[in-house]
C-alpha cells in the first residue's frame, strides 16, 4: 500500500477544484482515502492502481492524508498536507536555474527564504522509453536549508503568489536544461503535426529496431571513467601531508579559470581553526556545489561524497556532510575535497555564502570556507564533450520523452495552471514553433483533464552582442512564435527583453521573471486589479508619412525609459527599414522617418539584443518586441 510520491509530506493540494488521490495496492483491494475527516472509498484496479477524487475544498490545514487497504489492513499516510495553490514550472535551464545560481541576489534570498508556506515538489531527470507511472521525489519547504536548489523562477513566482493569495503555495517542478519542446509534448499531438509526424515515425522504427539496442550494447562509454582515486593511497586527505609546494587558488571557483582547460580530477585542501568549544562535537560541513563529483574527507576521515559513475545530475548539488565529534579537535583541522569532472568545466562552485561549517545542532557562529585553499591536479582527462547520442532512452531530446518521464507521472494531479521558460533550444526554427508549442499546451491539458487551465510562458531574454536592428535574427522571431500562442485561450506571458544578459543565455535576474510571471497571474488568473504586463502591440494605422502604433496593456499609460524611445524602424514598400523617430502621443506610439515618406511597416526590438529599447508602461514593465509584416 503506498501512495504517489507527489502526496508525499508537506504536500500541497488545489484549493476549490476536485482533488485526486492515487496510489498502488494489492489488485481488486477495497480502499479507503482519507484527507482529515473526509473519507472516500474505492477498489484498486487488476494492476493495483486505485484513484479517488476529494470534492473541492477550500485552503486549509495542516491534514493528515492517509490511504488504507480494507482487506489487508495496511495503511499509508502523509502529514502536515495543506490545501492552497498549485502551479507546474517547466522548461529548460532558465527554468531550472537555481537560487544558488544567481549572485548576490540569490544568495540574499535563500536567507529569507524560511516559509514553510512555499513548497516546491522538485522531479528528477529522466529520460526512459515508456510512461512512469510515479516522479520519485518529495515535497520540500522553503528554508535557507533548502532553497539554494529551487529553481529561481519557480521560487520567486511561488513567493510573490504566497504574499499577494495569503495561502499555502506548491509548485511541481519539473524542467531539464537544453531540451526542446518536442521532449515535452506527448506522442499523440507530435504524431498529427506535419512538423514532427515524420521524427515521430524514424525515431520510433530506429529506437525500435535491433541494431539499435546492439549498438547500444557494445557502445563505449559516454564519458571517460574516474581513473581511480591515487590521492588517497598517496596521504592527500591526511592532515599531516605537506601542501605548501601546492599552488593556491580562490574557491568558489572553476579550474578552467585558472589555467587548466581539461575535465579530470583535483584535490582541494583548507585548514580551519576550529574554537576550543567545538571540540569533540558533531559538525556540518557543507562545501557548497562540486562539479560534478566529490569525495569529502576532514582530518584524513572520508565524511561524504555525492554522485558515482558518470552521473552528471549532481554537479549543482550542494554538498552537507557530518563530520562526527571523534573527528574534530581544537585549533587547526584540514578539510579535504577530490573533485571529479569528466565533462565539461570543474571544480568547487559555491556559492560562496553556502560554504561553511557550522556546529550540526545549527547553534553558534559559521566558520566560512570561500576564500584561499591549496590544490593539485590527480588526473587530465583532456578536453571531454559530450557524445554524440542517438535518440532513445537516456537522451532528453527524444520526441515526447520528457513528457512521458516527468510530465505524465504528475497526471491528473489538480493544479491552477502552469509556467513555462523554453525556446532557446528551438531558436532557428521559429517557423515551427508556435504550432509546436500550442500542440504543447493541448496536450498537457488533455493529460490534466482540467480544461483550459492557464498557461503563462516567459518569452526569451535579450542575449547575443547588442544591436538597435537585426533583420536576420532568430531569436527575434522566436519572440514573435511565443506571442502567437497568446491567440490560444487562458494562455498569458512576461516579457524579460530588458533583464538579460549579453554574454550569459542564463541571466540571473530571475526574481523579475518570477514576479512578471505572477503579474499576469494575478491580473487574469486571480482577478487582481493590475495591469498583467507591459504593452503589447494590437494594431496600426497608416497617417501619411507615420504610422500610428495601438496597443493593449498600457495600464496608467505609455512611458519612455529614457529621453527618447528607441529600436523602432519603419520601412516603405521596398521593405528596407531604417530606424524611426518615434513618440509617445496619448496611449499610442507614433512612428516616422524622412527616409521613409510612405510607410507600410514597423518593427519595434527586432534584434537577439536588441540595444536600449525602451517603451513600457507606467507601472514599469517593458513592452514585448513586435513587427506589423509579416515579411520573409
Amino acid at each position: 500500500m503506498r501512495l504517489a510520491s507527489i502526496f508525499s509530506d508537506h504536500a500541497v493540494l488545489q484549493r476549490e477544484t476536485s482533488i485526486p488521490i492515487w496510489g498502488w495496492t494489492q489488485p481488486g483491494a477495497k480502499v479507503r482515502v482519507r484527507l482529515g475527516s473526509l473519507e472516500v472509498r474505492s477498489v484498486a484496479a487488476d494492476d493495483g492502481k486505485f484513484t479517488v477524487r476529494f470534492a473541492a475544498q477550500p485552503a486549509g490545514g495542516p491534514f493528515v492524508l492517509s490511504a488504507t487497504n480494507l482487506d489487508s489492513g495496511q495503511t499509508c499516510e502523509s502529514r502536515d498536507v495543506w490545501v492552497g495553490e498549485v502551479w507546474v514550472a517547466s522548461g529548460q535551464s532558465n527554468m531550472e536555474w537555481s537560487l544558488s545560481g544567481c549572485g548576490p541576489a540569490g544568495q540574499e534570498a535563500i536567507k529569507q527564504s524560511n516559509d514553510t508556506g512555499l513548497r516546491i515538489f522538485t522531479v528528477p531527470h529522466a529520460a526512459l522509453l515508456g510512461q512512469k507511472t510515479d516522479a520519485t521525489s518529495m515535497w520540500q519547504c522553503g528554508s535557507p536549508e533548502t532553497a539554494a536548489t529551487f529553481s529561481a523562477v519557480a521560487y520567486h513566482f511561488g513567493k510573490r503568489l504566497r504574499k499577494e493569495l495569503g495561502v499555502v503555495v506548491g509548485v511541481l517542478h519539473s524542467s531539464w536544461g537544453g531540451t526542446i519542446v518536442e521532449a515535452w509534448t506527448a506522442r499523440p499531438w507530435l504524431a498529427r503535426n506535419p512538423f514532427t509526424a515524420h521524427l515521430v515515425s524514424r525515431y520510433e522504427q530506429s529506437v525500435q529496431s535491433p541494431a539499435f539496442w546492439s549498438g547500444i550494447e557494445s557502445a563505449p562509454a559516454p564519458y571517460p571513467a574516474d581513473p581511480g582515486n591515487k590521492g588517497e593511497p598517496a596521504g592527500w586527505a591526511k592532515p599531516e601531508f605537506d601542501t605548501k609546494s601546492w599552488p593556491e587558488v580562490k574557491l568558489p571557483n572553476m579550474w578552467q579559470n585558472f589555467g587548466h582547460n581539461y575535465s579530470g580530477v583535483f584535490w582541494f585542501r583548507k585548514t580551519i581553526d576550529v574554537p576550543a568549544a567545538w571540540a569533540g562535537k558533531p559538525l556540518s560541513l557543507r562545501i557548497g556545489a562540486v562539479d560534478k563529483q566529490d569525495v569529502t574527507y576532514f582530518n584524513g576521515e572520508k565524511v561524504g561524497s555525492t554522485g558515482k559513475g558518470v552521473d552528471v545530475s549532481c554537479w549543482n548539488v550542494q554538498r552537507d556532510y557530518q563530520v562526527p565529534g571523534h573527528l574534530v579537535k581544537a585549533g587547526l583541522n584540514v578539510i579535504a575535497v577530490r573533485a571529479y569532472s569528466f565533462v565539461f568545466a570543474g571544480g568547487m562552485i559555491g556559492p560562496a555564502a553556502l560554504m561553511r561549517v557550522v556546529p550540526a545542532t545549527g547553534l553558534g557562529d559559521a566558520l566560512p570556507l570561500d576564500g584561499t585553499w591549496r590544490y593539485q591536479m590527480e588526473h587530465n582527462l583532456g578536453l571531454t564533450q559530450p557524445p554524440l547520442q542517438p535518440q532513445g532512452p537516456n537522451n532528453p531530446h527524444s520526441p515526447y520523452i520528457l513528457h512521458d518521464t516527468m510530465i505524465a507521472p504528475l497526471q491528473p494531479y489538480a493544479i491552477r495552471g502552469a509556467i513555462w521558460y523554453q525556446g532557446e533550444s528551438n531558436a532557428g526554427r521559429a517557423n515551427e514553433y508556435r504550432s509546436l508549442l500550442t500542440d504543447m499546451v493541448r496536450s498537457w491539458r488533455s493529460g490534466w483533464g482540467q480544461g483550459d487551465f492557464p498557461f503563462i510562458q516567459v518569452q526569451l531574454a535579450n542575449f547575443k552582442a547588442a544591436q538597435d536592428y537585426e533583420p536576420a535574427s532568430s531569436w527575434a522571431l522566436l519572440r514573435e512564435a511565443q506571442t502567437g500562442l497568446l491567440s490560444e485561450p487562458n494562455t498569458g506571458m512576461a516579457v524579460a527583453i530588458d533583464i538579460g544578459d549579453a554574454a550569459d543565455i542564463h541571466p540571473t535576474n530571475k526574481l523579475d521573471v518570477g514576479h512578471r510571471l505572477a503579474q499576469w497571474a494575478l491580473a487574469k488568473t486571480y482577478g487582481k486589479s493590475i495591469v498583467p504586463s507591459g504593452p503589447m502591440y494590437r494594431s496600426m494605422t497608416i497617417e501619411g508619412s507615420k504610422i500610428r502604433l495601438y496597443f493593449d496593456h498600457i495600464g496608467a499609460g505609455l512611458h519612455c525609459d529614457g529621453p527618447a524611445l528607441r529600436t523602432f524602424v519603419v520601412a516603405g514598400v521596398d521593405r528596407l527599414f531604417r530606424t524611426a523617430n518615434a513618440v509617445i502621443e496619448g496611449q499610442t506610439v507614433v512612428v516616422s522617418s524622412a527616409e521613409v515618406p510612405e510607410p507600410v511597416a514597423v518593427r519595434y526590438a527586432w534584434a537577439d539584443n536588441p540595444e536600449g529599447c525602451n517603451l513600457r508602461n507606467v507601472e514599469g514593465l517593458p513592452a514585448s518586441p513586435f513587427r506589423t509584416d509579416a515579411w520573409v
